[in-house]
């Protein structure tokens, strides 16, 4: 019997995936704890009873593949997964298409009370108590918006509601039904999932930036830029702007062109104070053959093909808090190229800050390192 989990993610004390597991008759709930991780121990629970393991390597891919995947597979029908904040939902997907298991729906808890100061603060994971492993540099506004733009729907934990936090939610995921932990529904809230969410698959990085029709117009404060341009950028300039993405800014997400890489497509997401930048691989206008390239990825470049830059674009969508979405309009077009120095590209040498990143692992070997 092939397998159906239910993924709850969320760094506040809550009790939800219990209550979707009391919601679905026969299921059987799972969760682990990571917080002796780095010393190779980590605690499972399976219906209440309690398995001790001893990892010869504490890391969250080993946990992933030693543990998580095989007991999954293994177990069939419904599952609710309640995962450990180590553990955040993008990357268990991203392991579970090695097994043959179906994800129904992944569910992210939000806590009212402090789930903005976290998605748009500095500490580390590692400041809380929270790392994965030793060298975990994830900073917890990463893990927080991670775990709620990736969820199919949310549930919200707290007294007080926060315009601020709903407006930010509206933006980062608008389609995902949002429901109050008081008096929850939890068969309800995943019957109100759209039938053609997410549920565990994410694209390539070349997909839509702006998922689900996000309000475009500012409410309390909250805004997004969805900046575009077909001329690259200026790599020291783009890395001297990227403060403006950094202060203020709950969420950051897209493809960057730089005319220092013409053939290579980056990709650069932020979120509060920590900043990623990936590999994506080729722009297709640095290909001869698109044969092996996703149908989706050859339609979309068809449709907006330039003539002279083929599919190579900037494309960011960045979610304000406080910062002014203006002033991030006008540093991002200020970093990139001029006219005299896109028309002497092939002759200048640019210094490159991001060159590191042309030659790393791309996007998904990133969440394989999880």
């Amino acid at each position: 019997m092939r397998t159906e989990v239910v993924l709850v993610a969320g760094l506040a004390d809550h009790d939800v995936a219990q209550e979707i597991w009391l919601a679905s008759p026969g299921a059987v709930l799972v969760r682990h704890d990571l917080r002796e991780l780095a010393q190779g121990i980590v605690r499972r629970w399976v219906d209440g009873e309690l398995t001790v393991l001893e990892l010869a390597h504490g890391c969250v891919s080993c946990t992933l593949r030693l543990d998580l995947l095989p007991l999954l597979e293994s177990l069939g029908g419904r599952v609710v997964v309640h995962l450990d904040p180590a553990l955040e939902p993008e990357a268990v997907c991203f392991a579970l298409r090695e097994v043959d298991v179906r994800v129904d729906a992944v569910v992210s808890v939000v806590d009212r009370a402090t789930w903005l100061a976290d998605a748009t603060g500095e500490d580390d994971m590692a400041d809380r108590g929270l790392a994965a492993a030793d060298g975990d540099d994830r900073t917890v506004a990463q893990v927080v918006v991670g775990q709620a733009e990736f969820a199919d729907a949310l549930v919200l934990v707290g007294d007080d509601p926060d315009p601020v936090l709903d407006a930010v939610l509206d933006r980062l995921n608008p389609r995902a039904p949002r429901r109050d932990r008081r008096g929850l529904d939890a068969a309800a809230l995943l019957a109100a999932v759209p039938a053609d969410a997410r549920r565990g698959r994410f694209d390539d990085g070349f997909g839509a930036l702006l998922r689900g029709q996000p309000p475009l117009e500012p409410a309390h404060g909250v805004a997004v830029v969805h900046f575009t341009a077909r001329r690259p950028f200026h790599p020291v300039r783009l890395h001297d702007a990227l403060d403006v993405l950094l202060d203020g800014v709950v969420r950051t997400r897209g493809r960057v062109w730089l005319v220092s890489q013409p053939e290579t497509a980056l990709w650069l997401e932020s979120a509060g104070g920590g900043l990623n930048v990936g590999n994506l691989g080729h722009w297709l206008a640095a290909v001869d053959d698109w044969s092996d390239e996703p149908a989706e990825r050859r339609l979309a470049a068809a449709a907006h093909w330039d003539p002279e830059f083929g599919d190579r674009a900037q494309e960011l969508v960045v979610i304000t808090g406080s910062a002014s979405p203006d002033e991030i309009a006008a540093v991002l077009r200020d970093a990139l190229v001029t006219d005299e120095e896109l028309a002497l590209a092939d002759e200048l040498e640019f210094a490159d800050p991001f060159a590191e990143w042309r030659d790393e692992s791309n996007r998904n070997d990133e969440m394989e390192e999880l």
